[in-house]
């Protein structure tokens, strides 16, 4: 009987989750990205996750570079990415991440770059939390999938 390991590993995703849930770190809009995988797409949350988290990167790249330049710093321009940025976390629901890019959105409309980089700082420690997070979050999720044993129906056309 494979029941107890499926059961336990369902009990610590559920666990994971309220955790960060009442962390503030996620809200609803995850929930609601989870509603749309099913049979036909598994992994539909994960591959979602998977391209936020390489965009976001890229994004955390660019807005470093373009806080390091002291002389010609482009508010404008870094305003652009960190909407972007709050955009594409809001979409996933990554709750505090949004939030600081709020803040840090506030700080380059003022042009207060001091505010803009102790964002940033705030920014990456946010991000990767999320990111760890979400990283056990899906290998418990693998782990349950295999498991429970399921074989997604392979459809021939």
């Amino acid at each position: 009987m494979l029941g107890w390991g499926v059961e336990r590993l369902r009990a610590d995703m559920n666990r994971l989750l309220a955790l960060l849930f009442h962390q503030g770190v996620l809200d609803e809009q995850f929930l609601q990205l989870q509603q749309l995988q099913d049979e036909s797409s598994p992994n539909f949350v994960s591959e979602v996750v998977t391209i936020y988290f390489r965009e976001s990167e890229k994004l955390l790249r660019i807005l470093r570079e373009l806080l390091m330049d002291k002389e010609l710093l482009d508010y404008k321009k870094l305003g652009i990415h960190v909407n972007h940025f709050t955009g594409s976390s809001s979409s996933i629901g990554a709750k505090r991440v949004r939030s600081v890019c709020v803040a840090f959105l506030a700080a380059s409309e003022q042009e207060n770059r001091a505010g803009c980089l102790r964002a940033l700082e705030v920014l990456e420690h946010e991000y990767c939390y999320l990111k760890n997070k979400l990283h056990e979050l899906f290998q418990i999720e693998q782990q349950r999938v295999m498991a429970s044993g399921v074989r997604y129906p392979m459809h021939h056309g």
